[in-house]
């Protein structure tokens, strides 16, 4: 396993972390499967674990948390996230100071630590003043509830806005976003948030690498039954077409080049581009945990990375 800073801090993340959307608590119920992707990953070397309070309401946080509590704190990584309704209650949403100051207590708790290494804005809240919410996740810094605090899916000029803030008014402004970032999803990334991020020393933990699986070619003939596109109609209304499938399969000749699977390929290229601290992987089973880590012994040449590029535009 590689370690990188989180942009310009001092923590170093595995370069792969392994996260629990549609995951833990949900797709994954059984508790001995669950050990055993976690037990795997930790033992690849990954220290990165990434969860968000509305992952299965709640219940990822715990099942992973239960995991987690095996090993030193210390070598861990942690993050979750806060911002989509947890009930039908009004202030039980958003990013108000009110619902930061009682979700970091909750998610603390069904974790079961004592801090978060980073906690995210899971999105950007129009009906909460920008400065109500740094403020407040500031404060979780002070009081060491949070050593680091992010986004996700925020567009630059909001992060930019988030800094500009922070500074103003000497409090601590955003250290990481998380977007998606993968080979079917580039430009808002490349054109958007690097350039605010980079001069800011804010680092990117991206998700969905392999955009719901597409990019893995298990989608090549078909929507194989028990598959995540095949449970979720949503993710497979925009991933699944005639397409996208046909880019993916001009990926394999390159794939064999490398000596890589397709979804290794995939997370190789991402590796290699500018602003990455960690990309966060999802698994369903300890095999592709191991599959996806052997991404990181590979170094790809400027050539290849131009190739594939041109091959998936």
């Amino acid at each position: 396993m590689k370690y990188r800073r989180l942009g310009n801090a001092g923590i170093k993340l595995s370069v792969l972390g392994l996260g629990g959307w549609t995951t833990f608590g949900e797709s994954i119920k059984d508790a001995k499967l669950a050990r055993q992707i976690i037990t795997t990953a930790y033992d690849l070397g990954i220290n990165f674990y990434d969860i968000a309070d509305a992952y299965a309401r709640g219940e990822a946080e715990r099942q992973m948390g239960a995991i987690l509590a095996d090993y030193p704190r210390h070598t861990l990584v942690i993050s979750s996230k806060l911002y989509w309704p947890m009930s039908d209650d009004p202030n039980d949403r958003g990013l108000s100071r009110k619902h930061i100051r009682e979700s970091i207590d909750k998610s603390l708790k069904r974790i079961g630590t004592d801090y978060l290494d980073i906690y995210y804005c899971h999105r950007y809240d129009t009906e909460t003043p920008l400065e109500e919410t740094v403020r407040a996740m500031s404060d979780l810094v002070h009081q060491g509830k949070v050593l680091y605090w992010g986004t996700s899916e925020w567009s630059g000029e909001q992060i930019a806005q988030a800094v500009a803030l922070a500074r103003e008014h000497n409090l601590y402004g955003p250290s990481v976003e998380q977007p998606q970032y993968n080979l079917l999803v580039r430009e808002r990334v490349e054109k958007e948030i690097l350039p605010v991020v980079e001069p800011n020393g804010i680092g990117l933990t991206t998700f969905s690498p392999l955009a719901t699986g597409i990019l893995t070619g298990k989608y090549d003939n078909g929507l194989p039954e028990g598959s995540r596109l095949a449970r979720e109609g949503g993710l497979r209304e925009r991933w699944y077409n005639e397409a996208t499938v046909a880019k993916v399969k001009r990926l394999e000749p390159l794939a064999k080049e490398a000596g890589l699977s397709r979804s290794q390929l995939a997370l190789a290229w991402l590796l290699k581009k500018a602003g990455v601290s960690s990309v966060i992987t999802g698994a369903t089973k300890p095999e592709q945990v191991r599959e996806n880590v052997a991404a990181v012994e590979t170094e790809l040449s400027d050539d290849l990375v131009k190739r594939i590029e041109e091959t998936i535009a």
